[in-house]
C-alpha cells in the first residue's frame, strides 16, 4: 500500500446536504419576506428560558449567557457564540477552558478533552442537542495515544457549528446518570434561533509561527423560516486546515538500573571490585532514551450541520438535528536518541564523564561505544462523526406536556497506517546534558559515525493499523404535570444501548523483515532541533519501493492474530427512569424554587476479549449487571432582589472505563518497554455524593460576582494497579512473556521473565473526598467615563483538593496521592472592550501541575505534568452593516506541554512546542 494523497475536500455526504439545505432554504425565500413581519412576540416567548434582550456581539453574548445561569434551578455555567460561527477558538475545548472549574489537556496545540473540578474526562459526559455522543481520535503514545476510552475528544469538531456550550456542575433526577464531574451540553444551531432569511460566511487565513504554514478556515451558515413561519430549515458547514509542527525533547521516563561497564576505560575486577565513580551512576537515575522529537501533523477537519424545525402550533413543535464532522489527519514523528534503557547495550558502553544531583539525577553524562536509534514513524488518522436525532414536545393540556427524543450517534476512528522504522548504529561516542537550564532544552551529542549513511542497520519494522468504533442509541419519553400554581411533576423513562469495538493488527515478528538499511534507504532530515544539523532518518516512501512493506504477505503480513488482546468489544445497555418534583413559592419575601427527585438504572454490561485457555485463543465473554437509585435536590433561595443562593445535593455515578473491563490480560514488548495490562469486567461504577452551595449576586446590568463551595465523597474509585517487577511475579504463564519478547526484540538478556515489566491493573480501589471553591466576577465598566465605559471583565478561580489511598492488589496502601489529572488550581480572566464597530479581547487560561501516574513507574515515585499558561487575543472591526474583518492570536506565550517523572528530581520526560498560532478573516452576513 502506497502513502495515500488525502486531499481537502467535502465528502459526499457534506456535498449532499450542501445541495439538499441551500436548495430548501434559498427557494423559500420569497414566501419568507412575505412573513418577517408576521413573527409575533409571542413565539419568542415559547423559549423555556427568560431572555433579557441586549444589543448584539460580544456583551451580547455574554448577557444572554448570564441571563440563561441566573434562571437554572442547578449551578450552570454557558458559553454563546457571539455571531454565526464566531467562537474564538481551534475548536469547543479551547472554548469551554475559560468557564469556572474546567480545564483542558491538549494534542497537536490544540484542545482535546477536558476536565472539570478536578474529574477527568471519563468522568465526564457529553450531550449534543440533548442526546449523549462520543467521540475519539488519536493522539502520540506521549499524550496517550488513540482514545479508547469514555472521553470525549472535542477536538473532532469545529466550534463554527455549535451556538451554545452549557456545563452542568449539579445533577438533577431528569438529566441522565453517568457524570462524576459534570454533564456538557453542546447545541448546533437552529433555524428559529434567527430572524427569518439569515446567510453568513466566513473565512480565515491561519498561520503558525513554528511550522511558518498559511492555512485556510471557511464557514458558512444558511437559515431560513417559511410556510407561515411554521417551519424552518438551517444548513452550516465548516472546514479548515492546520499544518502544525510539534518539536521538542523526550526521555521516555528514567530509571536507575544500570550496568555501565566501566569508567574512565576502568572495569571492575576481582582485584579492583569497586570503582566508586562507576557505582555511583549506575546507582542513580538516568534518561531511558534520551532524544529529540520532531513531529509534524496535517490536520483537515470538515463538519456539516442540518436543523430542520417544525411548529405546526403554539402547543406542538417538532426538532431534526443532523450532525456530521470528519477528521483526516497525518502525523510524522522522527526521532534521534541514544538508547539507555538496555542492560547489555550499557555494559558495553564505558563512561567518561557524568554529573549527579542532589536527587540522584545523572543529569549529564558521556559515553563511548553507545547505541543510537533513529526512528521515522508515519501515521494515517480519522475520525467520521455522523449524529441524528428527532425530538418533538407537544402540549396536551393547559397542565400536561409530553416530549421525547430518539436518534443515534456513531463515532469511527481509524488508523489504518502505522509505520514505525527504525535504525540504529553501535560503537559511537554519545552524551546528554539536562543540567539547569538544559531541562528544557537538553543538549545531546552524537559522536561522527552518526551523521554517515555507512553502518547502519534496521533494528525493526512495526505495522499497527488499528481503530475504534462507538456508537449511542437513545429513546427518551417525558411527561410535566402542572399540579398547582407552585408544583410540577415530572417523570420519564430513558433507554440507551452503547457498543464500543476496538481493533489492532500487527506483524508476527517487528524485527527486520529482511530490510538491509543501505544508504539509499536513509535520507536527511533537518528538524532544526539540537546543534549538529541534519539527521540520517529512514526513508519510508524509498523502503516500502525496495520492499513492499504494505504488501501484508509474508514477513509484512499483519493480523489482528498477532494481537488479539487489543481486539476487544463492550456493549452497555441501561434502562432509567426518573420522578422529579419542581417547585416554586415564597416564605416572607424570599423566593425559594428548585426540585427533588430520583433517578433509578439498570445497566447490563457485557464485554468481549481473547483470551488463551490452555494454550489456546478464545474468543470470551464476560457480564456484569447492577441498579443504582440516584436521587437529587436542588434549592435556589432569593432572599433578596439579585441575590440568588443555591443548594445542591445528588448521588452520582461514573462506570468504569472500556479498557478496564476487558476480560483479558495484554502481555507486549515494543522495544524496550515491556508492559503487562489486563481487565476486569466485574468492576463496580465510581460513585459519589455530592455537595454544592454558591452565592450569585447580580448587581448590576450584565453582572455578576458569584461563590461556590462544594464537596464529593468518592465511595470507591476505579484506579490503575501499576508495579515494577519480575514476570515471575505477575503469575501468569512464563509462555506469555517469551512469546511477546519474540515478537519485539526476541528473547534474550535484554528480554525474559526474569528482568522487570511495569505492569497495570484495574481495580475498586477506596475512594476519598474531593472538595474545593469557585469564585467568578463578570462586570461591564458602565460607570467609567465615556470611552473607557467601553470597556469590561470576566473572571473566575477554582481550586479543588482531592486525595486518594492508592493500594495493591492485595489492598495494601501504596501511596496517599492527589487524584490523576487533578489541578489544584485552575483560572480564567479575560479583559474586552466594544462599541458599534470595534470589538477586542484579551484572555488568559492557567492549571496548575497535575498527576498523570499516581504511582510511578521505574522506580520514579509518581508521574506528572507541569503548569500551563495561555493567554489568546481577538480584534474585529465591522466595516459596515453586513461585512466585518478579524484578527485572532492564540498562544501568544508559546506555552509548551511539560511532563515530569519523580516529585523530588522533576526529571524531564516530554517538553515540547507548537507555536503561536493567528487567524486573519473577513466575515459577511446578511
Amino acid at each position: 500500500m502506497a502513502y495515500r494523497n488525502t486531499q481537502f475536500r467535502p465528502t459526499k455526504l457534506v456535498r449532499a446536504l450542501t445541495l439538499a439545505g441551500l436548495a430548501t432554504i434559498l427557494g423559500a425565500a420569497p414566501a419568507l419576506q412575505a412573513q418577517q413581519a408576521e413573527q409575533t412576540a409571542a413565539q419568542v416567548q415559547e423559549e423555556d428560558i427568560e431572555v433579557i434582550t441586549v444589543t448584539g456581539g460580544f456583551r451580547g453574548s455574554l448577557a444572554s449567557a448570564l441571563n440563561q445561569k441566573r434562571f437554572e434551578t442547578g449551578s450552570t455555567d454557558t458559553i454563546k457564540a457571539e455571531d454565526i460561527a464566531d467562537f474564538p477558538d481551534l475548536n469547543l475545548a479551547e472554548s469551554l477552558q475559560r468557564i469556572p472549574g474546567v480545564a483542558i489537556s491538549r494534542a497537536a496545540g490544540e484542545g482535546r478533552q477536558i476536565s472539570v473540578r478536578g474529574l477527568g474526562p471519563d468522568f465526564t459526559r457529553v450531550r449534543i442537542n440533548g442526546m449523549e455522543a462520543q467521540s475519539t481520535s488519536g493522539g502520540t503514545d506521549q499524550i496517550g495515544g488513540a482514545n479508547r476510552g469514555r472521553g470525549f475528544d472535542f477536538n473532532t469538531f469545529s466550534s463554527d457549528l455549535f451556538s451554545e456550550l452549557t456545563v452542568r456542575k449539579t445533577a438533577s433526577a431528569n438529566i441522565e446518570e453517568g457524570s462524576l464531574g459534570a454533564t456538557v451540553d453542546l447545541r448546533t444551531a437552529r433555524p428559529f434561533d434567527y430572524d427569518g432569511l439569515t446567510f453568513a460566511a466566513n473565512v480565515q487565513a491561519g498561520y503558525n509561527d513554528l511550522s511558518e504554514e498559511v492555512d485556510p478556515k471557511a464557514s458558512f451558515l444558511v437559515s431560513n423560516i417559511f410556510a407561515d413561519g411554521k417551519f424552518g430549515a438551517l444548513f452550516s458547514l465548516a472546514m479548515s486546515e492546520r499544518n502544525v509542527k510539534d518539536e521538542g525533547a523526550s526521555t521516555v521516563r528514567w530509571d536507575n538500573v544500570n550496568d555501565f561497564g566501566s569508567y574512565q576505560g576502568a572495569e571492575p575486577t576481582d582485584a579492583n571490585p569497586v570503582i566508586p565513580e562507576l557505582d555511583a551512576i549506575n546507582d542513580a537515575f538516568r534518561p531511558r532514551l534520551p532524544r529529540y522529537d520532531s513531529y509534524t501533523h496535517n490536520v483537515k477537519r470538515t463538519g456539516a450541520a442540518a436543523a430542520f424545525e417544525f411548529r405546526p402550533s403554539m402547543e406542538t413543535r417538532f426538532n431534526l438535528d443532523i450532525l456530521y464532522a470528519k477528521d483526516d489527519s497525518t502525523r510524522n514523528e522522527i526521532f534521534t536518541q541514544g538508547i539507555l534503557n538496555g542492560n547489555s547495550q550499557a555494559a558495553r558502553m564505558n563512561v567518561l564523564d557524568y554529573e549527579i544531583d542532589d536527587s540522584n539525577t545523572a543529569t549529564y553524562a558521556a559515553f563511548e561505544n553507545a547505541t543510537v536509534r533513529n526512528e521515522n514513524r508515519y501515521d494515517e488518522l480519522g475520525t467520521e462523526f455522523l449524529q441524528f436525532s428527532l425530538s418533538a414536545q407537544h402540549q396536551l393540556t393547559d397542565d400536561l406536556k409530553i416530549d421525547g427524543m430518539i436518534g443515534r450517534a456513531k463515532s469511527e476512528f481509524d488508523n489504518p497506517i502505522q509505520t514505525t522504522v527504525v535504525m540504529e548504529k553501535s560503537g559511537v561516542d554519545f552524551s546528554y546534558n539536562y543540567r539547569g537550564s538544559k531541562r528544557q532544552s537538553p543538549e545531546l551529542l552524537f559522536g561522527s559515525g552518526v551523521f554517515d549513511a555507512e553502518g547502519w542497520s534496521t533494528n525493526s519494522v512495526r505495522l499497527r493499523p488499528l481503530g475504534a468504533e462507538n456508537t449511542f442509541d437513545n429513546a427518551a419519553l417525558n411527561l410535566e404535570y402542572v399540579l398547582s400554581e407552585n408544583l410540577t411533576l415530572r417523570g420519564g423513562l430513558h433507554y440507551k444501548t452503547f457498543e464500543f469495538e476496538t481493533r489492532e493488527a500487527r506483524r508476527s515478528s517487528e524485527n527486520a523483515g529482511g530490510v538491509v538499511m543501505t544508504p539509499d534507504l536513509i535520507m536527511s532530515y533537518n528538524s532544526g532541533l539540537g546543534s549538529q544539523g541534519a539527521w540520517l532518518v529512514p526513508d519510508l516512501a524509498a523502503i516500502d519501493a525496495a520492499y513492499d512493506i504494505y504488501s501484508n504477505i509474508g514477513a509484512f503480513e499483519v493480523s489482528i492474530e498477532n494481537r488479539l488482546v487489543d481486539n476487544y468489544s463492550a456493549e452497555e445497555k441501561t434502562l432509567g427512569a426518573y420522578v422529579q418534583l419542581a417547585f416554586e413559592t415564597e416564605v416572607g419575601d424570599t423566593v425559594i424554587r428548585g426540585d427533588v427527585g430520583g433517578r433509578y438504572v439498570k445497566t447490563d454490561q457485557s464485554s468481549t476479549a481473547w483470551a488463551k485457555l490452555g494454550g489456546v485463543d478464545e474468543l470470551i465473554t464476560a457480564k456484569h449487571d447492577y441498579n443504582d437509585f440516584l436521587p437529587s435536590l436542588n434549592l435556589v433561595f432569593e432572599p433578596l432582589e439579585d441575590v440568588i443562593i443555591r443548594f445542591g445535593y445528588a448521588e452520582v455515578m461514573a462506570r468504569a472505563g472500556l479498557g478496564s473491563l476487558r476480560p483479558n490480560v495484554s502481555v507486549s514488548v515494543s522495544g524496550g518497554s515491556r508492559s503487562v495490562s489486563g481487565g476486569n469486567p466485574t468492576l463496580e461504577p465510581t460513585k459519589a455524593k455530592t455537595y454544592d452551595l454558591g452565592l450569585e449576586l447580580y448587581f448590576d446590568n450584565e453582572s455578576l460576582l458569584g461563590v461556590a463551595v462544594f464537596r464529593k465523597e468518592i465511595d470507591s474509585y476505579v484506579q490503575g494497579l501499576r508495579e515494577t517487577k519480575p514476570f515471575t511475579e505477575t503469575g501468569l504463564p512464563i509462555q506469555a512473556a517469551i512469546d511477546a519478547c519474540n515478537a519485539g526484540p526476541g528473547y534474550g538478556a535484554d528480554c525474559n521473565e526474569n528482568v522487570e515489566w511495569q505492569t497495570n491493573t484495574p481495580l475498586n480501589g477506596p475512594g476519598g473526598n474531593l472538595y474545593g471553591f469557585e469564585v467568578q466576577y463578570q462586570m461591564p465598566f458602565t460607570f467609567l467615563p465615556e470611552g473607557w465605559d467601553r470597556f469590561g471583565f470576566i473572571g473566575n478561580f477554582t481550586y479543588v483538593k482531592a486525595q486518594l489511598d492508592y493500594v495493591n492488589a492485595d489492598g495494601q496502601i501504596l501511596a496517599t496521592r492527589d487524584l490523576q489529572g487533578l489541578s489544584e488550581n485552575t483560572r480564567s480572566a479575560t479583559l474586552y472592550y466594544e462599541d458599534d464597530k470595534f470589538s477586542a479581547r484579551v484572555s488568559l487560561t492557567d492549571r496548575s501541575e497535575y498527576l498523570t501516574n499516581a504511582i510511578g513507574r521505574n522506580n520514579n515515585d509518581m508521574e506528572g505534568t507541569n503548569a500551563t499558561r495561555n493567554i489568546d487575543a481577538a480584534l474585529s472591526y465591522q466595516l459596515t452593516d453586513k461585512w466585518k474583518v478579524s484578527l485572532e492570536a492564540l498562544n501568544l506565550t508559546d506555552e509548551v506541554d511539560d511532563q515530569w517523572v519523580d516529585s523530588s528530581g522533576n526529571r524531564l520526560t516530554y517538553y515540547h512546542a507548537t507555536g503561536r498560532q493567528y487567524y486573519l478573516g473577513a466575515q459577511y452576513k446578511f
